[in-house]
């Protein structure tokens, strides 16, 4: 009965979250219940290298373009990425509205504690984001504990008291845990086996494959554990598109930043045209030829509206869309299904590329 409390007691929080933040608004998280200042009691955990090394086997890097470093999925992750996007695809990009408010004070988290902020997808792939997710073996909560895990953690998990079930302690405790994963593994996709099937299960397969590389490990970890990392990867793929900020180097972000916080359209557009055009920021892979055809409007049009989008959301991984109004209004009905198609495109284009035999300096095909 106690459990039956905590569970209708969070409920209606949830639900009143979710009215208070609707689609693509954001409010100030301080006058959210979620929003908690930073306790001081709770030191964070500094691992001991940069963070976004952990993500080096997620994605590749491509040789640079015009002075900016690109990255692509890995080759061995596309299969799966490409059937979860079609199952989850939608799903995630609604929840991308919703879920703003938890994203924001995770995010906050997680930074406090010196670890990438793309680890909160981690939470989407274990609970949707549901603090009332219970699973077969007991585990609860967004972050989804075991009690000892837990409370091993700092939660107190008794039959009054079940703090797996608060975002913000939980969301702490998560990230000692997951600092506490990659002190041993350094390396992220590990670290996701690890926090699901625990360190025993990823320690076994290392010994195993006699390798600490994910991909040459993966058959060695319970199928739920290997899957875990691959909805990880899709997951992060969806909401981030090729890459997101992690596998940038630091000077490459800040030359990103300030080359992509403006669109430069005011220098194509007339008066009248820049007073009757709307601006919606946007974030994923979206393609400018898709955007064009879904809302039927020109692409020499489009281009002259938003210059440079494709180099600039690809390394960015967000824009401030400029259009017409009225075109305007049919991308944003049409906005899941554009970003679905251009995703879509994307992958076949990676798997093409990998059918397509690799050429010599000479140009001549290499021998077998």
């Amino acid at each position: 009965m106690r459990v039956l409390f905590i569970i209708l007691f969070f409920i209606p929080g949830l639900v009143g979250i979710a009215q208070q933040f609707p689609g693509d608004s954001i409010k100030d998280l301080s006058q959210s219940r979620l929003y908690k200042p930073v306790d001081s009691t709770i030191a964070p955990i500094k691992i001991s290298s940069d963070p976004k090394e952990g993500f080096k086997d997620l994605f590749v890097n491509k040789p640079e373009e015009e002075g900016l470093s690109q990255v692509q999925l890995n080759a061995r992750a596309i299969s799966f990425v490409d059937d979860y996007m079609k199952k989850n695809r939608k799903g995630l990009e609604k929840l991308k509205g919703w879920g703003r408010p938890y994203f924001d004070m995770i995010d906050a988290v997680l930074n406090y504690h010196g670890l990438p902020r793309e680890l909160k997808y981690l939470a989407v792939i274990e609970s949707y984001l549901k603090t009332y997710a219970v699973s077969w073996a007991g585990a609860v909560g967004p972050w989804q504990f075991m009690p000892e895990t837990g409370r091993r953690m700092g939660l107190k998990v008794n039959a009054y008291t079940d703090e797996r079930t608060d975002y913000y302690k939980s969301t702490h405790a998560a990230a000692k845990y997951l600092s506490e994963l990659y002190n041993i593994y350094n390396d992220w996709l590990l670290v996701i086996a690890a926090y699901n099937g625990g360190p025993g299960n990823v320690d076994a397969a290392i010994r195993k494959s006699k390798s600490k590389n994910f991909w040459d490990l993966q058959h060695y970890l319970p199928a739920e554990s290997r899957d875990h990392v691959k909805k990880f990867i899709a997951t992060h793929y969806i909401m981030e598109g090729d890459g997101g900020i992690t596998t940038l180097t630091k000077d490459e972000t800040e030359a990103l930043k300030q080359a992509s916080n403006v669109n430069p359209a005011a220098k194509n557009l007339t008066a009248p045209e820049m007073t009757n055009s709307k601006v919606q920021a946007i974030s994923g892979r979206y393609n400018s030829l898709v955007i064009a055809k879904q809302i039927t409007f020109p692409i020499d049009e489009f281009n002259r509206y938003n210059p440079d989008f494709d180099k600039l959301i690809t390394h960015n991984g967000k824009y401030e869309l400029r259009l017409p109004a009225d075109k305007m209004d049919v991308f944003m009905a049409k906005r899941y299904d554009i970003l679905n198609e251009s995703l879509q495109i994307m992958l076949d284009s990676f798997k093409q590329s990998l059918s397509t035999p690799t050429k010599t300096q000479s140009g001549k095909k290499p021998v077998k």
